[in-house]
């Protein structure tokens, strides 16, 4: 295809001829929607069998063989209608709508073929295509246009029962219109109205605090959830009130925040503990041992019973335990591990200082596979500062690199019914081969403490005591062995921490104290504020500081007071537009790609006014993806994009998958994540999310899929072989299994889910008093989920939706409600074919994939760049928007189609420099009947 010029009519050229002489091979029902222009299923002079059909495709193949997901995908990229598209050209003068060539050509193809549904006499989904308002630059009716470019260009209209519009007339009406599209897209964002105001999300005003403050901590645990808005995002400006109680809770949370980040006073002591495996197996081997005593005690006057217990005893002492236990590396002698939270009979007590002791353990603690070794620190841990924990462990012995997976817990228990427990360890840690040392620094101030500290003495109930839970992850049968845990608390690099001299600097007690609070406020205003903090404004803030002076007991108390108010006020909380400052766009820019404020290169060259320059700001683009704050784009811009919170609340049927727990959903949860990091960071291109050759794996997940050789619970890259049904993210499990009921398949909405969020093709809403199936009908009970679904979909009220829908779910029926393939349900094989509503055959997930990739490339590229242009903008895209996303696509395409392009390519448009659309802007959505 060949466009020529932005604006113009587009012209194509087509390898196996012209429009009018179509081959038989090919059905007009075949061209796809690719941004309203035609698409037809040619690639590299030769013409593809429909997708699922068993005729091979031509080419470079061999006769008979039926080309391969790769080939498939290679021939779907070559036949991309936007690889052709010329570079839009920016408009001189205000476009006129083409009106003599709609009376001439358009307007009497579509009363031929659309007037007896859509006319005087009948209008089926209250729609009249000849009352349409065929000036696109100004009318009203732009939505119902989009609607009738998408059906025709779907194949979905004329319906397949009704007489077919020729090829000349169905290539005419959608080449006017795909012209039309375009010229008013553009000149609507040239005449549009522009404003955008919103406030920073849950999670970006968590992350601006800790990238501001430079602490780790959870802000904004106080804060309401978000409503997500109908692209699935939470940063769209249409869905982020603010309400009274949200400000008294900023102005709590900043306040806190400032503490959280200074000190005060000397540096204190820090206490020691170091709990060796000797002293613990000892201490337990005394408890037992006292235990045992008891027992014997008891059954003195019973002989038979006495002899029982002393055998019982005796095996016990000489079997390897099942759980955690005490290893005598020297005799192998085994103790079993034991813990009770009554009478703090396992806790240990601090010292004042070191106690490490330098001599090699001669016991250690052995943690089977899903083991856990408690370790009680009594009810002396400070209040707040760092908890710096050491473990000394060592993995499995073995030649086949298997590891263990450690993770750190910590907790309390004051009664029976009284305790909390929580992971403080980021993530679980790979042990594997000789011993070596491993740590954790905890902030005490961010976990559950134990709420009976200093209420209860130590051994009474409540019991105030906390301890440590490390904890064997590992999928796999793996044992972990630890010689020693040392615990130091509060543990301190440096004295004042290196967060409270950020904020404070070097002035503590200084002798100019407004000098001082206006170097402290400079500094910290041009962070927080993002580069807009003048001179008026920072001297309104040492105004306030010289107010409050005077009731404050030092400076630190006033400064701090100042400081806390900054960021609980509007120009941190808010986020605005000014289309021509290089400080917004350093904003933008930041929020996009690390969902926080700038760092000081983003602020230096906006200040500069050079970040706007197209080298420096890709330059940016590059830096940025590359820093580890970029990890936040993929877990937001995926949990919205793809709809992960139904993961979230996910409820599997234990008894229809008793081996599915809380770990694999975990892992579910994350796949999609590292998915897309991954391709970010090797700018894969963005159709492996329709197939990929490859997978992020961790062990659970690896194990659930029946792929072998990969340990541990980190994730990583690992290559699916040829016949492999993974791939891409229509095989995910998490994906899948969120579509799912917890107990079977559910490709009604697994269907809704790929049209909604791969395709950006919504279907409609049900309409009102939908019939449900009705189970408790005999007859309906023993039809298969296929037969249901049909039977259903043939009632009248029901037809139109569901054969749009269905056949995309049912193709994906070889996998369970969980993710895994089956072959079976019940004893009757799986019927995953399907026919869409243009009848293209559709044979399972490998169908799907076929004609995904060979028809729906364009669209499914343009769907992407539509979400990822939503998120970036942080609001819902509309009909001005329209011309510059096809003009990123076309570029996306050009360049091979790599995430990190894609990301670039929004970033460097225009689009997202300019101003955001005003709410009132076109909407794309067509109105509803």
């Amino acid at each position: 295809m060949h466009l020529d010029g932005h604006l113009g009519s587009p012209t194509y050229t087509w390898p196996c001829g012209s429009v009018s002489h179509l081959p038989p091979e090919l059905n007009v029902n075949q061209f796809v929607s690719v941004g309203m222009v035609v698409v037809t299923a040619f690639s590299l002079g030769r013409c593809l069998p429909v997708a699922g059909e068993d005729s091979a495709s031509t080419g470079e193949l061999a006769r008979g063989s039926a080309p391969t997901l790769q080939q498939v995908r290679e021939a779907g990229a070559a036949k991309s209608s936007f690889r052709d598209r010329q570079r839009p050209t920016r408009l001189a003068t205000e476009p006129k709508p083409e009106l003599d060539q709609f009376k001439r050509d358009i307007a009497p193809a579509l009363s031929e073929s659309c007037l007896d549904c859509h006319g005087p006499d009948v209008q089926e989904g209250s729609f009249r295509v000849d009352a349409l308002d065929p000036d696109l630059i100004h009318g009203d009716d732009v939505a119902w246009w989009l609607e009738v470019s998408r059906v025709l260009t779907n194949g979905e209209m004329p319906p397949v029962d009704a007489e077919p519009i020729s090829d000349e007339k169905r290539a005419a009406i959608i080449n006017w219109l795909a012209s039309e599209i375009q010229t008013a897209s553009a000149a609507r964002r040239v005449n549009g109205n522009h404003s955008s105001f919103r406030r920073m999300t849950r999670y970006e005003y968590n992350y601006a605090l800790q990238d501001l403050l430079g602490l780790p901590y959870d802000f904004a645990g106080d804060l309401p959830p978000e409503t997500a808005s109908e692209d699935g995002f939470t940063n769209c400006s249409e869905v982020l009130p603010i309400s009274a109680s949200q400000v008294v809770t900023y102005n709590r949370i900043a306040r806190t925040a400032i503490r959280k980040a200074t000190v005060r006073g000397d540096q204190p002591a820090p206490l020691h503990w170091f709990v060796s495996m000797d002293a613990a197996a000892e201490r337990v081997r005394h408890l037992t041992e006292e235990d045992q005593r008891r027992r014997v005690q008891r059954l003195e006057n019973q002989p038979e019973a006495l002899a029982k217990e002393l055998e019982r005893q005796r095996q016990q002492a000489q079997k390897r335990p099942a759980g955690t236990h005490y290893l005598n590396r020297r005799s192998g002698e085994h103790v079993r591990s034991m813990w009770r939270y009554s009478g703090a009979r396992y806790a240990w007590g601090p010292t004042d200082g070191p106690t490490r002791s330098l001599e090699e353990s001669q016991h250690v603690a052995v943690l089977p596979a899903g083991q856990r070794l408690i370790v009680e620190l009594g009810d002396s841990l400070p209040d707040r500062g760092l908890m710096r924990v050491i473990v000394r462990a060592a993995g499995p012995r073995s030649s086949d690199r298997t590891m263990a997976n450690l993770r750190l817990g910590f907790g309390h228990q004051a009664s029976n019914n009284s305790s909390a427990e929580e992971t403080v360890s980021r993530d679980d840690v790979a042990i594997e081969g000789a011993v070596r040392e491993y740590r954790w620094d905890v902030p005490l101030s961010e976990v559950t403490r134990n709420p009976m500290r200093g209420v209860t003495k130590l051994g009474e109930t409540p019991n105030p005591s906390e301890y440590l839970k490390l904890h064997n992850t590992s999928a796999m049968p793996a044992d972990l062995t630890i010689e020693s845990v040392e615990v130091i608390a509060p543990a301190y690099q440096d004295w004042p921490p290196e967060s409270h001299q950020r904020l404070l600097l070097d002035l503590q007690n200084p002798v100019n104290e407004r000098s001082a609070a206006r170097q402290i406020l400079t500094q910290f205003m041009r962070r927080a504020w993002r580069g807009f903090a003048s001179d008026r404004d920072v001297q309104r803030k040492v105004a306030m500081f010289e107010t409050i002076r005077p009731h404050c007991n030092d400076f630190q108390e006033a400064v701090t007071e100042v400081l806390a108010n900054v960021i609980s006020s509007a120009p941190f909380l808010y986020l605005t537009r000014n289309d021509q400052d290089d400080l917004e766009l350093a904003s933008r820019l930041s929020m996009f790609l690390w969902c926080s404020i700038p760092d000081e290169e983003l602020l230096d060259l906006a200040t500069e006014q050079r970040l706007h320059k197209p080298d420096v700001l890709t330059r940016q683009v590059h830096r940025m993806l590359l820093d580890e704050r970029s990890k936040r784009l993929p877990e937001h811009f995926t949990r919205g994009w793809l709809g992960l919170q139904l993961l979230d609340y996910l409820k599997v049927d234990k008894d229809a998958y008793p081996k599915f727990n809380a770990e694999l959903q975990a892992s579910m949860r994350v796949e999609p994540i590292e998915f897309f990091g991954e391709m970010v960071r090797t700018n894969a291109s963005v159709i492996d999310f329709l197939h990929a050759d490859y997978a992020m794996l961790n062990e659970s997940l690896a194990r659930h899929y029946g792929i072998g050789d990969v340990q541990g619970n980190h994730f990583r890259r690992v290559a699916l072989p040829n016949n492999s049904i993974r791939g891409g993210l229509l095989t995910q499990s998490g994906l899948l299994a969120m579509n799912s009921d917890g107990k079977d398949s559910h490709p009604l909405k697994r269907g809704i889910w790929l049209l909604s969020n791969l395709l950006n093709d919504p279907p409609p809403p049900p309409p009102p008093a939908v019939p449900e199936i009705d189970l408790a009908d005999p007859k309906i009970a023993q039809m298969t989920l296929k037969e249901r679904m049909e039977d259903h979909r043939n009632d009248p009220a029901c037809m139109s939706c569901h054969s749009k829908i269905d056949p995309w779910g049912i193709a994906m029926e070889n996998f369970d409600a969980v993710g895994r393939w089956r072959d079976e349900i019940g004893d009757q094989p799986v019927d995953a074919s399907s026919r869409l509503f243009n009848r293209t055959q559709l044979r399972g997930m490998d169908g799907l994939k076929r004609f995904l990739l060979n028809e729906r490339q364009d669209q499914f590229v343009r769907a992407m760049v539509h979400k990822m242009a939503t998120y970036a903008l942080g609001r819902p895209l509309s009909f001005q928007d329209h011309a510059a996303i096809d003009a990123i696509t076309a570029e996306v395409r050009k360049r091979g189609d790599g995430l990190a392009d894609l990301i670039e390519l929004i970033v460097v448009n225009d689009l997202f420099h300019a101003a955001a659309i005003s709410p009132a802007g076109t909407s794309l959505e067509p109105p509803k009947p």
